[in-house]
């Protein structure tokens, strides 16, 4: 991975646009994502599905395609009942997909590809549990055990091409000092960004300070940016001032569409009506936001409205 096309997108763009949420998009093309697996699973049965979001995204303006590979990871399939291999190609798979799509879309488009990044997604640890742990950030690994939990993804993804880690959702403080390790121990050409699951604008959902966290994120150099997804709109400008505070890296954020999700009953339902993300855009720009795009129940419409501005 020594593209570095996300880091130079950033030297060049005042706002660069991330796409939006991958499984409901799947669901809406008819893929069922109710089971451990989640999205992942479309990469065993609907991979065109695949191809047909990340394409839905580019259309919308986004410059940003993450890969299906947040829930999507070797241990996870085989405990589906696939062999090692087949586990092992369907994570490069997906990012094939994307960089196949990001090709097409180019190529039809005349666009310059090289404004255009595929970011490998990689949940937590607490994705793989699908016991809702990625939004408490409560669970315990050694250092060692966290980056051989990650080791094998990452090292996939880079070999089948992506653009930049996009290190997601993270609550727990531990899992971040890990995988900056890993970065720096195996991945030192590599770039990343770390986005964290807080549970408020100062703590990880683990309750890690950020003012614990943050000098280790800044003083990596494989690092190129930081911020928060996977939260409600409301919680995101206080969070960004106070990152802005405790970080010299460029900011990103891509929260939730305003509904609130259920681990319990894995649904969702309407928490917000007032959020919107591209309202919420000129704020969150203000507060120092260079990236901003969709997570969870976001659509190519909402991203399309963030690129209209």
């Amino acid at each position: 991975m020594t593209t570095h096309r996300f880091s130079q997108l950033l030297a060049t763009d005042p706002l660069v646009v991330a796409d939006g949420a991958m499984a409901t998009e799947l669901e809406k093309l008819g893929v069922d994502t109710a089971n451990q697996l989640w999205s992942a699973t479309a990469l065993i049965d609907h991979p065109q599905a695949i191809a047909e979001v990340h394409r839905s995204y580019f259309e919308a303006g986004a410059h940003i395609a993450t890969t299906n590979t947040y829930q999507a990871n070797v241990p996870a399939f085989v405990e589906s009942g696939l062999t090692e291999a087949e586990s092992v190609q369907l994570v490069k798979k997906a990012v094939n997909i994307a960089v196949k799509t990001r090709h097409e879309y180019a190529e039809e488009n005349h666009q310059d590809a090289r404004l255009l990044v595929v970011a490998a997604s990689i949940g937590p640890y607490g994705a793989y549990l699908a016991d809702g742990s990625e939004y408490t950030g409560n669970y315990s690994l050694t250092l060692t055990e966290f980056k051989d939990f990650h080791r094998q993804r990452m090292q996939l993804v880079d070999e089948a091409g992506a653009d930049v880690f996009a290190l997601e959702t993270m609550p727990n403080g531990d899992e971040v000092r890990a995988l900056v390790d890993l970065l720096a121990q195996e991945f030192s050409e590599s770039e990343a960004w770390v986005s964290l699951s807080l549970k408020d604008s100062h703590h990880l959902c683990d309750g890690t300070a950020l003012s614990e966290l943050l000098p280790v994120l800044d003083a990596s150099p494989q690092v190129v940016a930081v911020g928060l997804n996977c939260t409600a709109q409301e919680n995101v400008e206080p969070a960004l001032r106070a990152l802005s505070a405790l970080t010299t890296k460029p900011l990103i954020t891509y929260p939730n569409s305003g509904e609130e999700y259920d681990p319990v009953t894995k649904t969702w339902a309407l928490k917000d009506s007032t959020a919107n993300l591209a309202l919420n855009t000129e704020w969150w720009q203000a507060a120092g936001a260079r990236v901003i795009g969709g997570c969870c129940r976001t659509a190519p419409a909402d991203i399309a409205e963030i690129a209209a501005l």
